[in-house]
């Protein structure tokens, strides 16, 4: 019996430090993704690119994701499930507004500078790389988590598309590959979106159905 109780406070113990850990990380990320909202959109401006203002205000969207999965974090399942629920809806718009700011510039686009996109674009990889190898150890710890975890890895294959489009508009001299990667992390984002949307809502109905149990 009493073995019972202290194996049970042990895993009380563990689960509250996984918690704490995982508290700590979001915070970390979610700093690191607010500086670089600043810095990635204000290049893009600067620019011209289209890329670049994408990915920074993903890089935006990613820190309401990361608040919004700290609110969530000690809230239980349903809280958890809801939160990813939210991410997943940021996720949506997010694709859907580069979607139009891509029309625009089809119709009014003008070549950015290429340097520029690759300093500021280099500089949000790296951070993105820190990223996503602080929140990889968690990726598979609940539904909050591995959707946070998603928004990271997006993050990162976004940023290699900036590169590779600055590249190109430095050979070719066209806005066409910054019009294109943009489309391609448009296309990402409503990917990434359904695969958040459809595992948070079960998970939000369970959660829901067993809080309603439990009242009765």
């Amino acid at each position: 019996m009493a073995d019972a109780c202290c194996s049970g406070k042990r895993d009380t113990i563990a689960e509250l430090g996984r918690k704490a850990e995982q508290r700590r990380v979001l915070i970390i990320v979610m700093v690191i993704n607010l500086a670089m909202f600043v810095v990635e959109f204000g290049g893009g401006v600067v620019a011209r690119s289209s890329a670049l203002m994408a990915d920074s205000v993903d890089m935006f969207g990613d820190s309401v994701v990361y608040a919004l999965s700290l609110y969530a974090l000690h809230r239980g399942e349903r809280w958890e499930a809801g939160a990813a629920l939210a991410k997943g809806g940021i996720i949506l718009a997010f694709g859907v507004a580069v979607i139009f700011e891509i029309a625009d510039k089809i119709a009014n686009g003008v070549p950015p500078a290429s340097g520029l996109m690759l300093g500021v674009g280099s500089a949000a990889l790296v951070a993105n790389l820190i990223c996503l190898v602080l929140l990889w150890r968690f990726r598979r710890e609940n539904v909050n988590m591995s959707s946070t975890f998603e928004c990271s890895r997006n993050d990162v294959a976004s940023n290699v598309g900036v590169l590779a489009a600055a590249g190109l508009v430095g050979l070719t001299g066209s806005a066409w590959p910054d019009i294109i990667v943009g489309g391609l992390i448009a296309v990402m984002f409503l990917h990434s979106a359904w695969r958040v949307l459809r595992e948070a809502w079960p998970a939000w109905r369970a959660a829901k159905t067993s809080g309603r149990e439990l009242l009765r």
